[in-house]
């Protein structure tokens, strides 16, 4: 699995470079535009390396493939119809689309649904069932939304039908996101099951891109964004869980 870890390495890196380079930028600007790709894509190309090397290309590259279309349905239905998170409509900025949907959001879905199934799976420690995976998987998930969601609005790369009570975004929103986080979650129990058992139990390094990304969107938001609202209300949904699972590794390790 060099090969893979090598591609988690330097996708890993790449992720963080962007994200350290997105604030210093203009907002709405054509530099972030690029970034966001790269920081998307960087995420979906890191968390798919670390699952071939813990689940093998066949499974990792069904379950990315499968998770990609099954969301990019979801997205191009909840632009028509308002299901399930309500009226919002794509812009032009980010290219290429595909059903006017932009082609990075599938790939966001995986990159940030599996690091949250295992932070999920993590925390849970002994609670850890298939049922239980899902629903708090989901929800760590769909935390994610609390930081992606303002950023994104905020640069202009879609719009909501009426302005909601979180900079702008219904609550809506977000129980959509809870809901196709079920079908996610669902999905990674069949095609990626966890290890009942033994050292392997827990990935490391997939509930680590977890945590990093609740710490350093919650530092983001509070230093370089200035948007201390959104800072809280993110890190109050994504650091307990990535705090919950680092206590339970941490005590499995000991």
């Amino acid at each position: 699995m060099r090969v893979a870890d090598r591609v988690a390495a330097v996708a890993g890196a790449t992720t963080i470079a962007g994200m350290i380079a997105t604030p210093l930028l203009p907002q709405g600007g054509r530099g972030r535009k690029i970034l966001s790709s790269v920081v998307v894509g960087g995420m979906w190309a890191t968390t798919t390396a670390n699952a071939v090397r813990r689940w093998g290309a066949a499974r990792a590259g069904a379950a990315s493939a499968a998770t990609a279309v099954a969301t990019g349905v979801v997205e191009r239905i909840g632009t028509q119809t308002g299901l399930p998170f309500g009226r919002y409509a794509y812009t032009d900025a980010l290219r290429p689309q595909v059903a006017h949907v932009p082609a990075i959001v599938p790939l966001a879905w995986f990159g940030m649904g599996l690091p949250a199934r295992e932070a999920a799976h993590a925390a849970l420690g002994n609670r850890s069932t298939p049922a239980t995976r899902i629903v708090l998987g989901s929800a760590a998930m769909t935390a994610w939304d609390l930081f992606l969601d303002p950023q994104m609005v905020g640069e202009g790369y879609w719009a909501w039908a009426r302005r909601g009570l979180y900079r702008g975004i219904p609550l809506s929103n977000f129980g959509g996101w809870f809901l196709t986080g079920l079908g996610i979650m669902a999905l990674f129990e069949v095609v990626l099951p966890v290890a009942r058992t033994g050292p392997d139990r827990h990935d490391v390094r997939l509930v680590g891109q977890y945590g990093y990304m609740s710490v350093m969107q919650t530092l983001g938001f509070a230093r370089y964004f200035r948007d201390p609202l959104v800072a809280v209300v993110g890190g109050l949904g994504m650091l307990p869980f990535a705090a919950a699972a680092a206590t339970q590794l941490t005590r499995r390790a000991a």
